[in-house]
């Protein structure tokens, strides 16, 4: 439908008012225009927050928190080209004083631990958005953790389980290059169309790939795929 086209991006205004006078400034990222809207008449019409800009997946989030002015970053997990998740990473280690909401339509523990290690400080349902995003943004600011309830009964049923074995969480099995090269692998991209999305060449792009196939100990692109839908980089 039309309306799920991405509008232009929203402008931040050049002398926006920060958290210190009470106005926090906010970074919403979906790749659907209507979601969007919604999530963005919730939070404007409070008189502490503000939808300063828009972005339609992970890569326009990340040129936005760089280009605007903004205390917090309210992303989707689920979004083309990068993910909620590799954006927050990347937004973590670049801009540590920003704070990043989750929000999404998977009650899914994976997701949810992998939200947490990336760096995001909240986990929200879009089911109950109008529910829990305002206070959630509230809580962020105060450097307070929010996560729904079903999260929490997850984070303490994992923490006990380690527990129990004497395990650690596994540190993460690919680096952050391999991950965008399987993202698109599993989005189905020729190795050429990948060496010109990441300025890499098509040598680096196989090797990447064969990488990929030896430490997951898989066979093909379509193992990749069902990989990258397990692991939260695509949606199935």
């Amino acid at each position: 439908m039309s309306d799920d086209s991405t509008p232009p991006p929203v402008q931040a205004q050049a002398h926006g008012p920060g958290p210190a006078s009470g106005r926090i400034r906010i970074l919403l990222a979906d790749d659907h225009a209507l979601v969007r809207r919604g999530v963005r008449l919730i939070l404007d019409q409070e008189p502490d927050l503000e939808v300063v800009a828009e972005a339609g997946d992970g890569a326009e989030a990340i040129e936005m928190a760089r280009t605007h002015d903004i205390d917090l970053a309210v992303l989707d997990i689920a979004m083309p080209r990068m993910t909620g998740l590799q954006a927050t990473r990347e937004l973590a280690a670049t801009k540590p004083q920003l704070r990043i909401l989750m929000l999404t339509m998977h009650d899914n523990e994976q997701y949810f631990f992998q939200a947490l290690k990336a760096g995001a400080s909240g986990y929200v349902l879009k089911s109950v958005a109008d529910r829990d995003l305002v206070a959630a943004c509230r809580a962020a600011m105060r450097d307070e953790p929010f996560l729904y309830p079903g999260a929490v009964t997850a984070l303490i049923r994992n923490y006990l389980d380690r527990v129990r074995h004497g395990e650690e969480t596994p540190d993460q099995v690919l680096t952050p290059r391999e991950e965008e090269v399987l993202k698109l692998v599993a989005e189905g991209h020729s190795s050429k169309e990948i060496a010109e999305i990441l300025f890499i060449s098509v040598k680096t792009v196989q090797r990447h790939r064969a990488n990929l196939l030896q430490k997951l100990g898989l066979r093909d692109r379509l193992e990749l795929t069902r990989y990258a839908i397990r692991a939260g980089l695509v949606e199935p």
